[in-house]
């Protein structure tokens, strides 16, 4: 089994977080999403995953390459890394990585987290995952027969066809099978508002015979943006447990740290409340202050805080003054 997970985008929804870091390589819960994604594809495969195959930008830089693979080292596969220097769609991206498409392939766009408690049916020729949504005008959708199979692909469909989006996430029982159809649109330049689109492959292995079936998750956590990410990283603290993740090298100095939160290595707390859903990266260091439902990425220090659904990133200082004030009956401060 391989995994191929494109995430050569730059990220410029969640600028300015994404100016010296690749958007996968955000912290959820303490881990990057990339890291948190592989890990639950891994979960819900019967066979063993034996590479890992990551289309990023040239400019992402040997450190992002070395952690991606080490993600996979640390899940007993091999970490591959190929290049997509130019923005041309979904079809594009996962052909950069053609070495790898062999066999039974799993694709995951790296923009997205799913909880699951399924097992991947190896048997079946493709699987599409979906979640049903209130709003599906702004994304792919499929439509089923009576059978539950998928009859068609449509994106972005300006008037109501479906309410099953398409998460990201696909099975092909035959890798080589795949990447013909990808090379098929390169060759062809077919494309679809100016990009090559694997709903255009989809669509094309579905004429020649091909049955896709759903997938269904549980639960399906975008990272598009700083709010939703935000979010994100509540509901996976969620999921993780009612517990505090906090490292056995935190100093805590008259500090409490509710749960659920993430608290890593060599964190400093000094007079300072942190969680709910507050995930703190290691090496930072945080006194006089509140942090709730945020992301704080590491090696930063934080003084004289009150932070609430907020992304702080890597090497930040945020110093603010201590209040000294006289406040008279009947006074709101908002």
């Amino acid at each position: 089994m391989k995994i191929i997970v494109p995430m050569a985008g730059m990220g410029k929804r969640m600028r300015p977080h994404t100016l010296t870091i690749a958007k996968p390589l955000i912290p959820i819960a303490g881990k990057p999403i990339v890291q948190r994604l592989v890990e639950d594809i891994v979960k819900v495969c019967q066979d063993k995953v034996d590479e890992i195959a990551y289309i990023i930008h040239p400019s992402f830089g040997k450190a992002t390459e070395d952690n991606l693979v080490k993600v996979a080292e640390s899940l007993g596969a091999k970490g591959t890394i190929h290049y997509q220097s130019e923005a041309l769609g979904t079809a594009h991206a996962i052909l950069c990585a053609k070495e790898a498409l062999t066999g039974n392939v799993v694709v995951a766009f790296a923009d997205t987290l799913f909880r699951a408690d399924f097992k991947l049916d190896n048997t079946a020729e493709g699987i599409i995952w979906v979640k049903q949504i209130e709003d599906p005008s702004q994304f792919g959708v499929v439509k089923l027969d009576s059978n539950g199979n998928i009859t068609d692909f449509v994106e972005k469909p300006e008037h109501f066809v479906s309410d099953l989006a398409i998460i990201g996430i696909y099975y092909f029982k035959d890798g080589e099978y795949l990447c013909r159809e990808l090379q098929y649109l390169i060759d062809n330049n077919i494309t679809d508002k100016g990009e090559y689109q694997l709903t255009n492959a989809l669509e094309n292995m579905q004429k020649k015979g091909t049955l896709f079936k759903p997938g269904t998750v549980n639960d399906w956590l975008d990272c598009g943006n700083k709010a939703i990410t935000v979010q994100t990283n509540q509901r996976y603290l969620d999921f993780i447990g009612n517990e505090t993740l906090v490292s056995n090298t935190v100093k805590q100095i008259n500090s409490v740290i509710v749960p659920p939160s993430y608290v890593g290595p060599n964190v400093v707390l000094e007079n300072t409340v942190v969680g709910p859903y507050a995930s703190i990266g290691e090496n930072t260091n945080i006194k006089n202050s509140v942090i709730s439902n945020s992301i704080v990425q590491t090696n930063s220090k934080i003084v004289n805080q009150i932070i609430t659904n907020s992304m702080v990133g890597n090497h930040v200082n945020l110093v603010g003054k201590p209040l000294d004030v006289s406040i008279g009956d009947y006074t709101t401060i908002e």
